[in-house]
């Protein structure tokens, strides 16, 4: 169907997939790594629970019902 189209590689594309490919192999855990997973894995689902919970919190409060509780 279509011969004769050859595709021209790109070098750094190529390398960036091998890489990307062989990913769990290479990896180390780091300071930064373990910041990162700390800071997106654990602090920011907390946030947003403590804000979402709080945020029931005073719609209860402002209805005058006693606060629900959560887990």
């Amino acid at each position: 169907m279509g011969g004769g189209m050859e595709v021209n590689k790109n070098k750094y594309i190529e390398d960036w997939n091998a890489a990307r490919e062989n990913l769990e192999l290479n990896f180390r855990w780091t300071r930064r790594n373990l910041a990162i997973v700390g800071i997106f894995g654990l602090a920011v689902p907390i946030l947003v629970y403590k804000g979402i919970v709080r945020e029931f919190h005073m719609q209860d409060e402002d209805a005058g019902r006693p606060p629900r509780k959560f887990l």
